[in-house]
């Protein structure tokens, strides 16, 4: 019997590498996607959803999580709060999602008892983020023992965490390497048919094919 990994994946450039090492490394792929209620929930998950037939995801999820909604205070779920244009900022940006991380290990983390999977691959990065708490290494660690410690006693699941020290240039290099397809992925916090350019995540984004020497394959309305 193969080896199996849940991969959670958001469409974007991170998450989709994160899988793709997980291929890499021997797993077959369970991919779990998460609708939240985010402002791109519709192009979201329709990266998701190529990526997993690049990966050839032995199973999918398509999970719906409409209470982030009702919790608010981010702009990528509280259409009040207006997404920030302005560049990068220090602390803890408005569009971070309260302990979304958090909740996606966990109901991943179910996913993977069920399965027997060995593994569960989550995308993030500390060192060169939007400085999201949810992203931070120990945070992670944390998570897995906490997990461990809630399941079976036969269930035992590694949380793997590929990217988390890498720079966006390194990342945009290694998926370029391992043919991760990036003009299927989506980074974009508040636009659906062209990518805005503007936003913390386009800006991470763009800054990581700049310094990488690389053409991003999507289109920006702002550039």
């Amino acid at each position: 019997m193969n080896k199996k990994a849940v991969c959670i994946i958001s469409g974007g450039m991170d998450s989709a590498l994160s899988a793709k090492i997980a291929q890499k490394e021997g797993y077959d792929i369970i991919a779990v996607h998460f609708n939240y209620g985010q402002r791109t929930e519709a192009r979201e998950l329709q990266a998701f959803r190529l990526i997993a037939d690049e990966l050839c995801a032995a199973e999918r999820y398509e999970i719906d999580l409409p209470f982030f909604g009702q919790i608010g205070a981010s702009a990528l779920t509280d259409h009040s709060i207006e997404v920030p244009t302005g560049g990068l900022e220090p602390g803890v940006p408005v569009t971070y999602v309260p302990f979304r991380n958090g909740i996606f290990l966990s109901i991943a983390a179910s996913i993977a008892e069920k399965h027997g999977a060995a593994a569960l691959y989550i995308g993030v990065v500390e060192e060169d983020s939007s400085g999201y708490p949810d992203c931070r290494e120990s945070y992670i660690e944390a998570m897995e023992k906490a997990i461990n410690l809630g399941t079976k006693d036969e269930t035992h699941i590694e949380i793997k965490m590929p990217l988390v020290h890498m720079k966006k240039s390194q990342i945009v290099a290694k998926a370029i390497e391992l043919k991760v397809p990036l003009e299927h992925t989506w980074s974009c916090y508040q636009s659906e048919d062209e990518a805005c350019g503007v936003c913390d995540s386009c800006r991470l984004r763009l800054q990581g094919f700049k310094e990488a020497k690389e053409v991003d394959p999507i289109t920006y309305a702002a550039l």
